[in-house]
């Protein structure tokens, strides 16, 4: 199954499809209620996708939720391992949307899709919004492993960054990759050793991603020869990195790892930092 639905597809609005709009920041629910699709689920990423961090050094802002919890909003949702599940954000996936695909995928649920071009793709098409509460048929806790399979740890990183053979990825926008400005965590720069592919990148100008063929030739190309398992991707927090193992997946690329404490995290343990000034 392609990781990406378009909004055409008539498996977008079947009475059997779970559709998730996951918003972030304070006002997301009156988002929600000021416009979204009919019979869509509202998640969102700070409550239902991430833990509340109380020391963001140890996880980094966007720490995964317990998996019993998790497991129990999968429920409270209606989500069972049989569910066809499309998701979608207001922020072309970069903002949740793709998070939500790679939690799900994480513990196993591969009938998820996320909505290429998310809202803004619906109402190009006209399709008419909702700004009804929906409230889905709840079922038991979602029977999950032991684990979020494919993430990595700060020590894996550290590892990682050194290593010939082994490629961190950091999809934050070139002026914090390079150290000039940092509107989110407390120090600039990135990871010594990490490359930079700002996710952005796999987006058309209209906020869609880019054809299978193309998404391959612009992370191949910043892969090289590195297998994809060896691949580790981050962000500032673990959320927009998802944007690009989504793309990854799309283009073929199959199942690099998460840095889930990404640079929130890095950057508030005494690491060495790299910048464009210092050259490291």
């Amino acid at each position: 199954m392609s990781p990406l639905i378009e909004i055409t597809d008539p498996r977008v609005f079947d009475p059997a499809t779970l559709l998730i709009d996951v918003r972030a920041g304070a006002n997301a629910r009156e988002r929600y209620l000021a416009g979204h699709l009919p019979n869509a689920i509202l998640a969102t990423l700070d409550d239902d996708l991430a833990l509340h961090p109380v020391d963001a050094a140890k996880g980094g802002r966007h720490p995964l939720p317990a998996l019993k919890d998790f497991a129990a909003t999968l429920g409270r949702w209606g989500i069972t391992p049989e569910s066809h599940v499309v998701v979608y954000d207001d922020k072309n996936a970069a903002m949740g949307g793709a998070r939500l695909w790679w939690m799900l995928r994480s513990i196993g649920h591969t009938n998820v899709q996320v909505l290429n071009g998310g809202l803004k793709s619906a109402t190009d098409e006209g399709v008419e919004l909702s700004t009804d509460d929906y409230q889905p048929a709840t079922t038991a806790p979602y029977p999950i492993p032991g684990q979020y399979s494919h993430t990595v740890d700060i020590e894996e990183v550290k590892r990682a960054a050194k290593a010939d053979d082994r490629m961190v990825i950091d999809v934050r926008e070139g002026a914090r990759y390079l150290g000039h400005t940092e509107p989110l965590d407390l120090v600039a720069g990135h990871i010594p050793g990490a490359v930079n592919l700002f996710y952005s990148n796999s987006l058309s100008s209209e906020g869609k991603y880019l054809t299978s063929q193309a998404l391959a030739t612009l992370y191949n190309d910043t892969i090289g020869d590195v297998k994809p398992e060896n691949v580790i991707v981050h962000c500032g927090s673990g959320v927009t990195a998802c944007h690009t193992l989504l793309g990854m997946e799309h283009a073929g690329i199959k199942r690099p790892k998460l840095y889930v404490g990404s640079w929130s995290e890095w950057s508030r343990n005494k690491l060495p930092i790299a910048t464009e000034a210092n050259g490291l």
